[in-house]
């Protein structure tokens, strides 16, 4: 269907009994999609921080 994404829940009328992912296959489809969701996360995460500029402190003259 063109417009359908991937996710989009099927029409009840239109669905195949023998298509229907079982709780059992989807628990671990989502558990995999989860854990690649957190690998990808930790591995961006050092360029998700904002950058801190840091300034260091002008020392002060001991000249009067």
């Amino acid at each position: 269907m063109p417009g359908q994404d991937r996710k989009d829940l099927e029409h009840p009328a239109r669905q195949n009994p023998a298509k229907t992912e079982r709780e059992a296959s989807r628990r671990v489809r989502k558990d995999h999609e989860s854990d690649n969701q957190d690998e990808a996360l930790e591995e961006t995460f050092p360029a998700s921080d904002p950058v801190s500029p840091f300034i260091p402190a002008r020392l002060p003259d001991d000249t009067p």
